[in-house]
């Protein structure tokens, strides 16, 4: 039963968001919506979201220049793959997955990798965060559980986001105190691998160590999300409602701050009961919301995980490597992938 509660979890999650995105509507007028939209409209939208898949391989780029320099060739496919699994797996397995296949192709630890994969997941917060302050104005009226998302939110990513300008301003610093952690609490079979998984993802957080690079990430951030905000626009204009693009960048923060809860694979549930709320506010007929919300939902879905199903064909990928990578989060790092240093052999000893 112990290893049922992850998925237990998600989908119970997902059935409280379905019924409260369900709750009095009529599905019949609902499904008439979808049937009636022009899906001419869903085309330049996935143009716009592709567009913003390659900045998000860009900016992994980026990141992981100070731990070894990736071709964008080389990383494309990873990532298409990576988000297809976030589709397809509970619980963003999609990110351990991308880790563990750079390893495979680079050599580059997977530690390290995560360590990125959080910065990239943490200034997506921030600028989800942002996108919520500026269209707060023109909001109607702010529901209770939206401010509440709102405030946790806000805590928990500006937190997490301070806790990792520290590590990476203070390496030295921050070095010393694992180790001494390690060495003091760590059962000494143990103390190895903690080592060189805390050096390896500091090695990962390198690239917050200086504001060049802190900026070029949230640049790179906000351009990616104001892509997919396009995307919401374009599909908009296959239903018959509109509002702003500011009602859009408010709808895109909420539901992806919602789909940071766990739930069942593709997010079900926790993306479409926040955005049909969030329209609704907007005045936004719910039949019309539940229409557009579910369509647009299938087109952030559909494209992406079917050119991860192409891409994991040709690299020759098997349901079998992806659940070795999600096992391997477990353990984090392969007895393959440590390597301890002289330095970290003479704590050990000590």
């Amino acid at each position: 039963m112990r290893k049922y509660w992850k998925p237990l979890l998600g989908a119970g999650v997902s059935t409280l968001f379905i019924v409260v995105a369900l709750r009095g509507l009529d599905l019949g007028q609902v499904w008439v919506n979808v049937q009636s939209a022009n899906y001419g409209w869903i085309l330049p939208g996935v143009v716009a979201y592709f567009i913003a898949v390659w900045a998000r391989t860009w900016r992994w780029h980026y990141l992981l220049r100070s731990v070894k320099p990736i071709s964008l060739r080389t990383m494309w496919p990873i990532v298409v793959i990576g988000y297809m699994g976030n589709n397809i797996y509970p619980f963003r397995a999609g990110e351990v997955i991308r880790a563990y296949m750079l390893r495979k192709k680079t050599g580059v630890s997977i530690s390290a990798s995560i360590a990125t994969i959080l910065v990239e997941r943490i200034f997506d917060g921030l600028v989800m965060l942002l996108f919520v302050f500026i269209a707060l104005p023109i909001t109607p009226g702010l529901p209770t559980w939206l401010r509440q998302t709102i405030i946790m939110a806000s805590i928990a990513f500006f937190g997490a986001l301070t806790a990792f300008l520290i590590i990476a301003a203070l390496p030295d610093t921050s070095r010393a105190l694992y180790q001494w952690t390690i060495t003091i609490f760590a059962p000494p079979p143990m103390q190895t691998k903690l080592l060189v998984l805390a050096d390896r993802f500091m090695e990962g957080l390198s690239s917050l160590n200086s504001f060049s690079n802190i900026l070029m990430i949230f640049i790179t951030s906000t351009i990616i999300w104001l892509l997919e905000t396009v995307k919401y626009w374009f599909v908009m204009h296959a239903f018959n409602f509109k509002v702003s693009f500011f009602a859009l960048m408010l709808m895109n923060g909420v539901v992806n701050l919602a789909t940071t809860l766990p739930s069942a694979p593709g997010y079900i549930g926790t993306f479409d009961g926040p955005g049909i709320e969030i329209l609704k506010v907007f005045g936004v007929a719910p039949v019309t919301a539940a229409a557009y919300t579910l369509v647009l939902h299938a087109a952030l879905w559909l494209p992406i995980t079917l050119l991860g199903f192409w891409y994991m064909a040709h690299e020759s990928l098997s349901w079998g490597d992806f659940n070795k990578a999600v096992a391997e989060s477990s353990s984090e790092i392969a007895d393959s992938d440590v390597t301890p240093s002289l330095t970290q052999k003479s704590i050990i000893r000590s």
